[in-house]
């Protein structure tokens, strides 16, 4: 399993290409690894429909907060406003959101879930998927051949716990995974309250609780103390720095973007250096 290939911050000029394009850097680059996630899997590296068996598969004790349903409409409205690009991965032709459509999704989903009653946030969706899947839909599986489903890679058994019924469908699939973020956050509240953190260490440490709690077993969550890191296997720690990475990268394109769309309302606001022939 690699290391991710990250890119540096988008230029304005490439943005502009965002904008009417949806090419990101990170689409660009290679994938992230899909490292370990709710069951401490092991991505097997294929891309496949999922198969309709595996939604019969037995479900585990539901998290403390469940994907709320929400009105057909509200989706297909989020739907309706995506934009999806080709993309190849592992020899197969697939589709990933461009950049505007990715921050909408994540927006949405954060709000929808309330993530800032927690102390997370748009960032944080956008991260996890980041490290999930570079956003890019598509089919893993555990060590036991539990299939991991879409954009999230979704089990399909905390996928009903959570009540994603179409763990493949991206629209849903963010949503329940915010939603499954809030008990994350929760749950790394709770081990690292008796550490002596600074207000940053408490939002990094919190996060690292995160992604433990997304990508790791009950029994695998239990070993964290909030001090031992270092010690998680290779993937879950690959899983924090590459939900790290998203999060930053949302934060730059959202800022980007939205001065892009200023200049582009505001053409007289166009540097010279910007809108020269040279």
């Amino acid at each position: 399993m690699k290391e991710r290939v990250t890119a540096g911050a988008v230029s304005v000029a490439m943005l502009a290409g965002l904008v009417s394009v949806g090419l990101t850097a990170s689409v660009g680059s290679s994938p992230a690894p899909v490292s370990d996630t709710l069951a401490q899997r092991s991505h097997a590296g294929k891309v496949a429909e999922a198969p309709a068996a595996a939604q019969a598969v037995q479900v585990a004790a539901a998290p403390a907060t469940t994907f709320a349903s929400v009105k057909p409409s509200y989706y297909d409205q989020l739907r309706a406003r995506l934009k999806w690009l080709p993309v190849r991965y592992a020899g197969q032709a697939l589709k990933t959101p461009d950049v505007p459509s990715r921050l909408l999704l994540a927006k949405a989903a954060a709000q929808h879930a309330g993530l800032s009653e927690v102390g997370l946030s748009y960032r944080d969706v956008y991260g996890i998927i980041n490290a999930e899947t570079s956003w890019i839909p598509r089919m893993g599986a555990s060590k036991d051949g539990t299939p991991n489903l879409g954009i999230a890679q979704f089990e399909p058994a905390t996928a009903k716990a959570v009540g994603l019924t179409d763990p493949t469908d991206p629209v849903q699939a963010v949503h329940a995974l915010a939603v499954h973020l809030k008990d994350a956050a929760k749950w790394s509240a709770k081990r690292i309250s008796g550490l002596k953190l600074s207000p940053e260490q408490y939002a990094l440490k919190l996060r690292e609780g995160v992604s433990i709690y997304y990508n790791l077993s009950s029994k695998g969550r239990a070993a964290w103390n909030g001090r031992n890191t270092k010690k998680l296997p290779i993937e879950t720690r690959r899983h924090i720095a590459n939900a790290r990475i998203g999060a930053r990268e949302a934060a730059e394109l959202d800022a980007q973007l939205a001065q892009l769309r200023g200049r582009m309302a505001n053409p007289g606001m166009m540097t010279a250096a910007f809108g020269r022939g040279d």
